[in-house]
């Protein structure tokens, strides 16, 4: 699949997101373009599952859960205009609590949960590249879904600062959500075949 045509010095905007093809799914982190590849069925099985867990504990409640394509843009702060931001993702699964983040064209700022489930595309881009980025601009809680092991893994940010060591689970267990009180996710069904 081809990349978008290399601008001037190769560092990619919000810009140049809003100008490509809507039914390509890319994503910009920072200025590099990637391109999203189309979810399995597991994965969207996968994913169709958390929400709905999700979705269903925060009818009439402050918060706000979405799945993508969601974009989320992650400035840096120093951009003179939105068009400038150089990081684009767009999550499986993105939870926002602070209304005033959310527009028409998703989420500017930091949401406060993300939920990436692995494709064999995306492991490296999940594991590293959004893993620090996410860390880096405050995301206070990232789950890693891994498909083929059946495993969570379960980040909160310490401190404000950095991720501590992961929480692992299971097909069998249940996960609570540290952001709300009484939030458990059910992965038996997740991972149901």
């Amino acid at each position: 699949m081809p990349l978008p045509s290399k601008n001037e010095y190769n560092n990619y905007t919000y810009g140049d997101y809003l100008a490509w093809p809507e039914d390509e799914r890319w994503e910009i982190i920072d200025g590099i373009p990637y391109m999203q590849a189309t979810p399995s069925r597991i994965h969207q099985e996968i994913s169709g599952e958390l929400f709905s867990q999700i979705y269903n504990y925060l009818k009439a409640k402050p918060c706000r859960v979405y799945h993508a394509p969601f974009c989320v843009r992650l400035p840096k702060g120093d951009e003179k205009d939105e068009k400038d931001i150089k990081t684009v993702v767009e999550p499986d699964i993105v939870i926002v609590c602070d209304q005033s983040k959310l527009d028409d064209k998703g989420c500017k700022g930091t949401p406060d949960m993300i939920i990436e489930i692995l494709s064999p595309s995306s492991v490296k881009k999940d594991r590293l590249e959004k893993f620090n980025k996410y860390e880096k601009a405050g995301v206070k809680e990232y789950w890693i879904v891994e498909p083929e092991g059946k495993l969570v893994s379960v980040f909160i940010l310490e401190n404000n600062k950095r991720y501590g060591r992961p929480e692992i689970y299971s097909e069998e267990d249940k996960v609570k959500v540290s952001l709300f009180e009484d939030l458990v996710i059910d992965l038996k069904p997740v991972f149901n075949d």
